[in-house]
């Protein structure tokens, strides 16, 4: 299906951090923290820099590498765990990539297929760049091998109000693929605003509880 395949959702998005001694105060991760950021990465395929969604720049003080950084001098959209040092600095603890839609027209799209998935949150960043999902995907194991789900963002129309503004109306499309419903994952995926952004966005979600609508004004 021409379009559709946007994200693979094959592995976890971020990898989860546990030690028995968090409780404690004193461990590894005791004063971690977790930021949704555009992290920056050089010439070595090292990310050096975090911006993170409240605005706030971060240097590593060692650069970090994972094995989902491909391209050298670029940026990818992250989840960053890390200790914050001095001002401005910051320790890697863990970083994971951030799934990124972006919208496109409907005529683009040769299926459309909308598989109901589970939602947590959804929110605008602060920066009015991305839209934030918390999705919950349904999944299981065939074979010894974990199910495949694919997403992508759907634009229908950009409609003018009668006060001139525009609203864009996007609808995420959600294919189940080969993955059974055994149990319950949860991912997080942004929506990247384009540049000539309308004045707000109505995003559908089908869920299975029904029919989820959000409005933003950006």
């Amino acid at each position: 299906m021409r379009k559709l395949l946007a994200l693979l959702m094959t592995a976890c998005l971020f990898g989860a951090c546990e030690t028995d001694s968090y409780d404690k105060g004193e461990g590894k991760y005791s004063l971690m923290q977790a930021d949704f950021a555009e992290l920056t990465v050089n010439s070595e395929k090292e990310g050096t820099l975090f911006l993170t969604d409240e605005g706030e720049q971060y240097r590593f003080e060692t650069p970090v590498t994972a094995s989902w950084i491909q391209r050298p001098d670029t940026m990818y959209r992250a989840i960053v765990y890390f200790n914050k040092k001095d001002d401005g600095v910051a320790q890697a603890v863990a970083i994971g990539q951030m799934g990124v839609l972006h919208p496109i027209e409907h005529g683009q799209f040769k299926e459309q297929p909308q598989d109901p998935l589970g939602v947590e949150s959804v929110w605008l960043t602060r920066n009015g760049k991305y839209i934030n999902m918390g999705l919950l995907l349904k999944n299981g194991y065939e074979e010894d091998k974990e199910g495949t789900h694919a997403m992508a963002l759907c634009q229908d129309t950009v409609l003018v109000n009668a006060d001139l503004t525009r609203t864009a109306y996007y609808r995420l499309l959600h294919s189940q693929g080969d993955a059974p419903e055994y149990y319950t994952n949860r991912r997080y995926v942004s929506i990247l605003l384009p540049q000539d952004r309308p004045d707000s966005v109505r995003l559908s979600i089908h869920t299975y509880g029904g029919t989820l609508e959000k409005l933003f004004a950006l």
